[in-house]
């Protein structure tokens, strides 16, 4: 995982360099303290999917590209087999598995997210990102946060939001959880 963050930190540099954008003008871009923003490009802190999300918005590139350095390719359909969708594991709390990384021009990020549980108490790791967000459950059971509301999803249950709203997951019942995520 760390050599991934590195290489993705490294695309993120050179995305910058070539934008002729300053770190600090990015940082102010992404409302992130200059600090947080050098740790992320540096590759010495991993980098939250919604600010990878930002990123891959300001410099007009597919996320996908972001992430695995292949530019997506497929215009017509793409096809993922169970389990091997682009892996994308940014948190310990969380799996990502990009469900449709090499097609071309998405207007929608599907991924299937799969959520740890989190020690007894643990405050919800919370985030934002342009644009809204819809989350399917497939089993086990979510809190969600959205601005300080919590609603708790069982299987089948869903919840669309406004994903510039401060947001975050939790599995309970100290048990994983299982979600369709599509960020739009």
């Amino acid at each position: 995982m760390l050599e991934q963050i590195k290489q993705v930190a490294e695309r993120i540099r050179d995305l910058r360099e070539i934008g002729d954008t300053t770190a600090e003008s990015l940082a102010v871009q992404l409302n992130l303290p200059l600090e947080t923003y050098v740790s992320y490009e540096s590759g010495e802190a991993d980098i939250p999917i919604s600010v990878l999300y930002n990123i891959a918005n300001i410099f007009h590139v597919e996320l996908g590209a972001l992430l695995t350095g292949e530019n997506p390719r497929l215009h017509v359909y793409a096809v993922v087999r169970n389990g091997k969708g682009a892996s994308i594991d940014r948190r310990k709390e969380y799996h990502h598995e990009s469900l449709a990384s090499n097609f071309a021009n998405k207007k929608a990020e599907p991924f299937l997210v799969t959520v740890e549980p989190a020690a007894k108490d643990a405050a919800v790791a919370l985030n934002s990102h342009p644009g809204q967000e819809f989350n399917y459950v497939l089993n086990g059971t979510l809190k969600i946060v959205v601005d300080n509301h919590e609603v708790i999803l069982n299987e089948g249950d869903s919840l669309f939001f406004d994903s510039s709203y401060e947001h975050g997951m939790q599995a309970l019942n100290n048990a994983p959880a299982k979600f369709l995520a599509i960020i739009f």
